[in-house]
């Protein structure tokens, strides 16, 4: 009930239809989650959002449903928009928990939403145990397994522990290639240590991994986008390098173009470039 196609999205369905071959199964489509303040798209996914209905695929799981599909799968544009306006609730986890209560099997998929839940409800050292068990038993999906890491990771930093944050946001290179996320969360860890040309190096890299289209996991735009070009904007200013630092402030500013920190930061450049 809380997801919208608009005019143009309703369009491009209508004509999706018309045209969607016959051996499809399944049609993913880019779920828009969260907007900043400046209307740019902060978060999103993909979902499988049309399925042939004579594959009879089936809901899984009581709580975060989602459907098991299989066959052939394409990617299309037509944008869904989520419009929830709900506050954090704690039905789902009292779901788990009384899951637990009644000793049953948790799926990996089971684990992972638990971890979730306690995590959203600032429960970080349970969390981290449940996280920690869903990924040792390496049956989880990727997407969840990264994303469980960089959960971990935030884990470990509101308790304060700086080595356990660093092992977690490293623990994703080994599922997968480089995600732009990563490599800033390591930029930072290397920026809040002086290590400017450590963070330059991360940041950089997370400004050219390109987003893979097809990916069903979240995405955060932050991490490919205005931030790192932002953080890149202050580790050359400490190193003296004020040019590079202007352009990657820019480069931000296309992002977000009222941005108070940004545009001050061009302000306050100018009068090095101009000296």
């Amino acid at each position: 009930a809380d997801d919208i196609l608009n005019e143009e999205a309703q369009r491009e369905f209508l004509e999706l239809k018309k045209k969607l071959a016959s051996d499809v199964d399944s049609v993913t489509m880019p779920y828009y989650l969260a907007f900043d303040e400046y209307g740019n798209v902060s978060f999103s996914l993909r979902r499988h959002r049309l399925v042939r209905r004579e594959r009879n695929f089936r809901w899984r799981g009581q709580v975060h449903e989602y459907l098991e599909v299989q066959g052939k799968i394409v990617h299309s544009n037509v944008i869904i928009i989520h419009q929830s306006t709900s506050s954090l609730s704690d039905r789902n986890l009292k779901i788990y928990e009384n899951k637990l209560k009644r000793k049953e099997e948790f799926t990996p998929r089971d684990l992972y939403y638990y971890a979730n839940e306690l995590f959203d409800h600032l429960r970080y050292a349970e969390a981290i145990v449940i996280y920690e068990k869903f990924l040792s038993q390496k049956k989880g999906w990727l997407e969840d397994n990264v994303a469980a890491c960089g959960k971990l990771a935030d884990c470990y930093n509101a308790q304060g522990d700086k080595e356990g944050e660093l092992r977690s946001i490293l623990r994703p290179f080994g599922y997968d290639s480089p995600r732009a996320e990563f490599c800033c969360r390591l930029g930072y860890h290397f920026l809040n240590r002086a290590d400017y040309l450590s963070a330059i190096f991360w940041y950089r890299l997370a400004t050219q991994i390109k987003q893979d289209e097809g990916q069903l996991g979240f995405f955060n735009r932050a991490y490919s986008t205005w931030l790192p070009h932002l953080q890149l904007c202050v580790c050359y200013s400490k190193i003296g390098a004020y040019k590079l630092a202007y352009l990657h402030n820019e480069m931000a500013l296309q992002y977000r173009p009222r941005d108070a920190t940004i545009l001050n930061n061009k302000e306050f450049l100018k009068k090095y470039l101009e000296q």
